[in-house]
């Protein structure tokens, strides 16, 4: 799966049947003013060339294109015209190479059968209409990094549909030849003269998101795993789902302080978190320091969070106001938390252990995605069966474990789906998700109870008259016992990955 903020072109090397490295990109988001330093900055110089460049995007008018992974574009830059498909996501996997470039005279699409799109979808052209346009004014300069070379180019412009247009502001790294750790080097040397976030939209995206309603909150997708990868590589993948997930809640985090958004971030952590533990037998020790600091972060974003669930609860103007007031406060320190030298470290740290770390010569190289999972699995199983033993009978800490446990087998089962996708293990799957899904009500019921007077008493709301008002008054007992059953339902749930 391809990922825009870090992208890589598989080929496939003749007779063996091995996936090698042909292009490393990173994109970096700036604002224009961010651009306008870096730009007169003496990291550059002038740039080697300028380009001006006009795509327009064909799909069919529902998206069938886009829906299954391909993007058709034609791109006139200067009197040239090139046409360009893209395959991503799951449908990249199927073809040894996952971009096609035909020159063409119009800007009308020419489909022939060296393009996969004609073999994907029969013959689509007469219902191919143009969807949207991406003009762009492109710099390009060509660095040496400790002798690697590597095109950045700087790209300003706009994508419109209609009369919606979204701004692109953004700065591509490619590394050409040479190491990898060089084209993080360089970006490091931005950052230190202005800060960025990592790109993880593709022009493409940002043209299809103008013509979709506006989303305020992302989910976690579906990852797409192959037998036939490494573990290494399906965690590379899985972590930078993980990632994804937490940008695009991010970004709509820092233009309104939606508590959807927050709380989808905070997961995003949680699972990336998770899938450094679940992997942790083939990591190194770097992972376990990067895994440290996303606790921090998910941490600041967990104070936030705590009062977003008391609030609804909350019917006295007063107790609400002072509610309110905490939350600002909370979401104050959320803002500078994310745009904090230490946050945009972490980032950094992250990106650059995850594709160029110790982990990928380690001893565990050649293991497979689908022993990996299956070892996981089968670790997070038992650790939950261990921690939830007799509920009834062990402290809150312990069951808080047990919750932990409950978390990181769930997400386990969410990353591995895609390996176990044949009739029988899918049933299962969505059996043991959906026991799972009540243990964690369960278990969060539990977790509220335990949680919410001490939020009260962070911030200083212990003695309200109306503290009471948002603090879950449930009989404990009860709540355990429920909690215990669905945990038993869990284990006596088939295993769908045996």
């Amino acid at each position: 799966m391809n990922y825009p903020y870090y992208e890589t072109v598989p080929q496939i090397i003749e007779g063996i049947g091995s996936i090698k490295v042909a292009e490393i990109e990173l994109k970096l988001d700036l604002s224009h003013s961010e651009m306008d330093s870096l730009v007169s900055s003496d990291l550059l110089g002038e740039p080697a060339e300028t380009v001006e460049q006009r795509s327009i995007y064909f799909d069919t008018n529902d998206r069938r294109l886009f829906d299954a992974g391909f993007t058709l574009r034609i791109r006139r830059s200067g009197a040239a015209r090139t046409q360009t498909v893209k395959a991503t996501g799951p449908s990249a996997s199927l073809f040894a190479r996952s971009e096609w470039e035909t020159a063409v005279e119009t800007d009308v699409p020419a489909l022939d059968h060296t393009s996969p799109l004609l073999n994907q979808f029969g013959d689509i052209r007469e219902d191919l209409f143009p969807q949207f346009e991406v003009s762009i004014d492109r710099r390009i300069w060509n660095l040496i990094e400790n002798g690697s070379k590597i095109e950045l180019a700087a790209d300003r412009g706009t994508a419109v549909e209609a009369d919606r247009q979204a701004p692109i502001c953004e700065i591509e790294l490619e590394l050409k030849d040479g190491d990898p750790k060089d084209l993080f080097a360089l970006a490091r040397k931005i950052e230190a003269i202005v800060p960025f976030k990592f790109g993880i939209h593709s022009k493409a995206e940002r043209g299809y998101r103008l013509l979709a309603a506006a989303q305020h909150v992302y989910k976690s997708a579906e990852i797409d795993l192959e037998w036939r990868s490494t573990a290494v590589e399906g965690f590379q993948v899985i972590a930078q789902a993980c990632f994804r997930q937490f940008r695009l809640n991010e970004t709509v985090l820092l233009h309104r302080r939606s508590a959807e958004a927050l709380h989808q971030a905070r997961v995003a952590m949680r699972r990336l978190r998770s899938a450094i533990s679940l992997f942790k037998p083939i990591l190194d020790d770097e992972a376990r320091r990067l895994s440290s600091e996303f606790r921090w972060l998910a941490g600041v974003l967990g104070e936030a969070r705590n009062i977003d669930v008391l609030l609804p609860k909350a019917k006295d103007g007063d107790f609400a106001d002072r509610l309110q007031e905490a939350r600002e406060a909370a979401y104050d320190e959320v803002e500078n938390a994310l745009g904090s030298p230490r946050a945009r470290a972490l980032m950094l740290d992250f990106h650059e252990w995850l594709h160029t770390g110790a982990y990928l010569a380690g001893p565990a190289k050649d293991k497979t995605i689908a022993e990996q999972a299956v070892e996981a699995l089968d670790k997070m199983r038992k650790k939950l069966k261990k921690h939830g033993r007799d509920l009834a009978h062990v402290d809150d800490e312990q069951r808080h474990e047990a919750r932990k446990d409950a978390k990181k087998l769930r997400y386990a089962a969410e990353f591995f789906k895609t390996l176990f996708a044949d009739n029988k293990k899918a049933r299962r799957h969505k059996r043991f998700i959906k026991a799972m899904e009540e243990l964690q009500d369960q278990l969060g019921a539990l977790n509220d109870l335990a949680t919410g007077p001490s939020v009260l008493e962070k911030h200083g709301l212990q003695d309200h008259p109306e503290a009471e008002s948002v603090i879950l008054h449930a009989d404990k007992g009860s709540l355990i016992a429920a909690a215990q059953a669905a945990l038993d339902d869990v284990l006596d749930t088939k295993r769908f990955w045996r």
